[in-house]
């Protein structure tokens, strides 16, 4: 099995961390995961912004960058989202790339699908006893349709309390570059979902994607609330390193 991993922009630039997580819990599974050099941005911004043309270079940078890879694991529902719904998109009229951007969808994976669906991995050891809320990305969860596999790893905490959030599948007004467009309305989704982080009275937020929960990490602590924002495979990473240190 030969896995690359797909940091993403904001999971390179500003969260390693993410990375590193996700590495050493596929290795706990004996998964050895390697890094393509040449990867760059899905593209996402400017295909947003309706400048396919750019989108289309910077996707056949990362459609050959994984070219040899069995799977593709990606700590974004977002990023993972686009490879699969618009990378076939960009190349409908090039049937040599179409092929090749279809094959690359098909072996993508989000990394709570990539743990649960192909490695069988539905509890990684965890110990984690704090009181903690999940907010579910809209990219991950409408575009890929991701749900019981984060709930599945989550229930396999060991002292982890998880409390809903109201209203969680309201987006928090990230969008990429919505937030920069429309600020105003994009600032207000983020304070209103924050309001609801706060009324969970948790003390971490988890999720899937680093945008969004860079978005609502920087509204809380505008705010000055000590909330704590993790990405769940950095969750799942300190829960087992806990263990292992008993």
């Amino acid at each position: 099995m030969k896995v690359s991993l797909f940091i993403t922009c904001l999971s390179d630039a500003i969260y390693p961390r993410v990375g590193e997580a996700m590495v050493r819990l596929l290795a706990k599974y004996g998964v050895a995961v390697d890094f393509p050099a040449s990867q760059t941005c899905c593209g996402q911004p400017a295909f947003n912004s309706g400048y396919w043309d750019e989108a289309r270079a910077s996707a056949k940078t990362l459609v050959e960058a994984f070219d040899d890879s069995d799977f593709v694991v990606s700590p974004s529902g977002s990023c993972t989202g686009m490879i699969h719904h618009y990378f076939p998109k960009l190349f409908q009229d090039d049937p040599a790339m179409l092929a090749k951007a279809n094959a690359l969808a098909a072996k993508t994976y989000e990394f709570t699908q990539f743990l649960v669906q192909v490695l069988g991995v539905e509890d990684v050891g965890a110990s984690f006893p704090h009181k903690v809320t999940y907010h579910p990305s809209c990219h991950g969860s409408r575009l890929l349709g991701i749900k019981n596999e984060p709930a599945t790893l989550m229930a396999n905490v060991r002292g982890m309390e998880l409390v809903p959030l109201p209203f969680a599948e309201d987006c928090c007004g990230f969008g990429g570059t919505f937030a920069i467009k429309m600020c105003d309305i994009s600032g207000a989704m983020v304070s209103e979902k924050a309001d609801h982080v706060l009324e969970t009275e948790a003390e971490v937020l988890v999720g899937l994607d680093m945008g969004c929960l860079m978005n609502i990490a920087g509204n809380l602590r505008y705010r000055g609330k000590p909330v704590r924002v993790m990405h769940l495979a950095e969750l799942l990473y300190e829960g087992v390193s806990a263990v292992e240190s008993r």
